[in-house]
């Protein structure tokens, strides 16, 4: 039970142990700590990273990357923010479980399991927003958790803000130059399924471990 409910908690959708420490502790404006904070947790947030991934695996055009990359960003904003400053946390497990099951979601639309299915498509662009509030609802959970300080609360979170969009932007150019290297190879659409696939385990993992934390917690 114990070691289950570390394994939960380690991939837990958390800031770094140290990190944490240092939110708990400082306090004022602290704009270029809580920028480097902000990317640092992107660039490292392997469910962003996956659903990231999942997003732009079909896309080719930089318009319509720039178009889903924005929506995501938009709902990651708009949670993340509204949900540490009207001090609205939801079970981190539970939020976690959920961020799981939009990786599973992604990786489904992919390999067009919604058409085989149900014979239709779901709106791409409605379901990359959505599950952006649920991401930001995720960080937002667990900088309530810690407690940050009122003072310097808003240009803080503003700052925590701006950091996320450039790691999402350092992100995105590293896995769409890894895509378009693999794109250029023979066996990119022979894989594409199997890489997908492989997605979809990722998110039942991630789901299975959080609901595994919840019941145990």
């Amino acid at each position: 039970m114990g070691l289950l409910g570390l394994s939960a908690d380690a991939l837990a959708h958390a800031v770094a142990q140290g990190d944490k420490g240092y939110i708990q502790e400082i306090t004022g404006i602290n704009l270029i700590a809580f920028t480097y904070l902000g990317a640092k947790h992107m660039v490292t947030g392997y469910d962003h990273l996956l659903f990231l991934l999942g997003v732009i695996f079909f896309l080719y055009r930089m318009q319509h990357i720039a178009i889903y990359v924005s929506l995501f960003a938009l709902g990651h904003s708009t949670t993340m923010l509204l949900g540490v400053y009207f001090n609205v946390g939801i079970n981190s497990y539970i939020i976690d479980a959920i961020i799981g099951l939009s990786i599973v979601y992604k990786a489904l639309e992919n390999i067009g399991a919604y058409q085989r299915w149900f014979g239709f498509q779901p709106n791409t662009k409605a379901a990359t927003l959505i599950f952006g509030f649920f991401h930001g609802f995720g960080l937002s959970t667990k900088i309530l958790e810690y407690d940050i300080s009122p003072d310097g609360l808003i240009p803080n979170l503003l700052a925590f803000n701006v950091g996320v969009e450039i790691g999402q932007l350092i992100a995105l150019a590293m896995i769409l130059i890894a895509i378009n290297f693999w794109r250029k190879t023979d066996g990119f659409f022979r894989h594409a399924y199997t890489a997908n696939v492989a997605m979809m385990s990722a998110g039942f993992l991630l789901f299975g471990y959080q609901l595994t934390g919840y019941f145990v917690a």
